[in-house]
């Protein structure tokens, strides 16, 4: 409002009274402030202005592509024990496309909150450059942010692949399959760069091995089919997450080769440790993703101004039995056939 009022000419009195639908400025200033206002990007912060009316309790937003998943469960669990900390409440949103997204996080830097966290699925989040600009304060997390530059929470995605992979190739596994949702997608485009690192100099690279249109449980299990069905099956898959490891899981159920192909997924799930055998996954720690990612909002919200920063957070391999399952090349295999 400071802004406006000085290109306007006018006290912030007469902006805050024009801005709220107030009386007691002539057209032409009313026209004049509307018009400056648009031009800066102004927003009203409505709903801020409702919680503080109500005791100044501060709020943040969070925008995700998914409210079913451990993984956002998590994020939200992280998430709220930090807000709690800050006596703040979490207002979240899912929006299950891009164009939902983007109306979803307009609408919530239209109110103006005292921030959010984003787990965004948009190819450019240009539009919130007014919103940046003006101070608003975002943190993304999962994959960061394209179009600007902000804060972002990551897990390492690649060097998390390149592990999984690796623990196959050590069961003597070399025809390894990946199949993945989604290829322009920063986590599938990730996991797949640390799929290739593992491979480099490990274990044979084969394109026909690689599947990235799964983005549902069906469509896996119908590439996992199709892959065991071929003439150069392979005898290990990689799946990069939990949609794709369930798809997979039963394809190979189906074909009587759950105990026989070696399987390991990315993201851990309910009940993963139940599957016959159990599945071994590339674990994120979603509660320690959403607590950095809230812990750096409010760092923004109480007025830190240094340059944006992305934290990337381990990943863990956590062994059950299906990414442990011997392949042709490994010497516990040599052994029974001998």
């Amino acid at each position: 409002m400071k802004d406006v009022a000085a290109q306007v000419g006018v006290s912030i009195k007469t902006v805050s009274r024009v801005l709220n639908g107030e009386a007691g400025a002539s057209p032409q200033t009313r026209e004049a402030i509307l018009r400056v206002a648009a031009d800066v990007g102004f927003r009203r912060n409505d709903l801020a202005r409702a919680l503080r009316s109500q005791g100044g309790q501060p709020a943040i937003g969070v925008v995700t592509n998914n409210l079913s998943t451990r993984f956002f469960e998590g994020l939200i669990s992280g998430i709220s024990e930090v807000a709690a900390a800050h006596e703040a409440l979490v207002l979240v949103t899912a929006a299950q496309s891009a164009e939902r997204e983007e109306s979803a996080l307009a609408a919530l830097s239209s109110r103006r909150l005292d921030g959010v966290i984003v787990m965004s699925s948009v190819s450019d989040l240009g539009f919130l450059r007014a919103e940046q600009a003006a101070g608003f304060p975002m943190v993304f997390v999962d994959s960061p942010a394209t179009g600007i530059t902000a804060d972002a929470v990551l897990a390492n995605n690649q060097a998390g692949a390149a592990a999984g992979v690796r623990h196959l190739i050590s069961h003597g596994h070399q025809r390894i399959a990946f199949v993945g949702s989604g290829g322009a997608r920063y986590t599938v485009q990730e996991r797949l760069a640390g799929y290739r690192e593992a491979l480099q100099g490990n274990a044979s690279m084969d394109e026909n091995l690689i599947v990235l249109d799964c983005r549902t449980a069906e469509r896996a299990r119908q590439a996992a089919e199709d892959m065991i069905a071929s003439t150069s099956p392979p005898t290990a898959v990689f799946a990069a997450n939990s949609v794709c490891a369930i798809g997979v899981a039963r394809a190979l159920r189906a074909a009587g080769l759950a105990h026989h192909v070696a399987l390991v997924g990315f993201d851990d799930f309910d009940p993963a440790d139940l599957l016959d055998p159990p599945l071994s996954v590339v674990a994120q720690n979603p509660v320690a993703i959403g607590r950095h990612a809230a812990e750096m909002l409010f760092a923004r919200i109480d007025g830190t101004d240094n340059p944006p920063q992305t934290r990337i957070l381990p990943v863990d391999l956590i062994k059950r039995g299906s990414g442990e399952i011997c392949g042709p090349t490994s010497h516990e295999s040599h052994r029974k056939a001998n």
